[in-house]
């Protein structure tokens, strides 16, 4: 039978294989974390569907990030990246009607928005409630249409809600949203395996 997302992520949380999802996922959300931050100077940063809370961790101590938050749905995900950090904020949110209480510089998010009900909707609320004027959001996707060995994730992770869209698919919520300076490229694509699909984009408008 096929749970909700937050459920699953939850026993993974208390079972180690977050530990093993995040490993996984170095590569990429290092590549994307290079080009977000480059050229940025003191900034806020989210990242949305945080886990067991290792990138806000591996970026609190950066000397030009002020602040670095974690948010996600799973609800003992949040208590692991507490538990292994105390020092930072982690929040269990829904996070397409969620909103900080501060806006940010720099929203990142790692193979988390097609788990979410409205995509579309998550990303307008990023636009509109989490980011500031020349804030960027940068999302990092493994299940799109365009990479067919993941078609098949639903029924092998027995989760109920992946949302199964094309690279243009993806590109048309940040041009929705009002998104600007649009750019999205894969990280290590080989055979068998079409690569990390990153979208990213800045708000430019207050």
């Amino acid at each position: 039978m096929k749970r909700k997302p937050t459920v699953v992520f939850s026993e993974w949380a208390e079972s180690g294989r977050d530990e093993r999802m995040a490993q996984g996922h170095q590569r990429a959300v290092a590549n994307m974390l290079e080009y977000s931050l480059k050229d940025r100077k003191k900034y806020r940063f989210i990242d949305a569907g945080c886990g067991n809370g290792w990138v806000v961790r591996q970026l609190k101590g950066q000397p030009d990030c002020i602040a670095a938050t974690g948010v996600d749905g799973a609800p003992k995900m949040i208590e692991k990246a507490k538990s292994l950090d105390a020092e930072s904020a982690y929040f269990h949110v829904d996070l397409e009607h969620w909103s900080p209480q501060q806006k940010v510089d720099v929203v990142h998010s790692m193979e988390v928005v097609y788990y979410l009900q409205d995509p579309r909707a998550f990303i307008q609320n990023v636009y509109t409630n989490w980011l500031n004027t020349n804030g960027r959001l940068i999302i990092g996707l493994d299940f799109y249409k365009e990479n067919p060995i993941s078609h098949s994730w639903p029924e092998d992770c027995g989760v109920s809600i992946m949302r199964l869209l094309s690279e243009k698919d993806w590109i048309s919520y940040f041009e929705e949203a009002g998104f600007d300076s649009i750019e999205n490229w894969r990280v290590d694509p080989k055979e068998g395996w079409a690569g990390t699909l990153v979208i990213t984009a800045i708000k430019t408008s207050s």
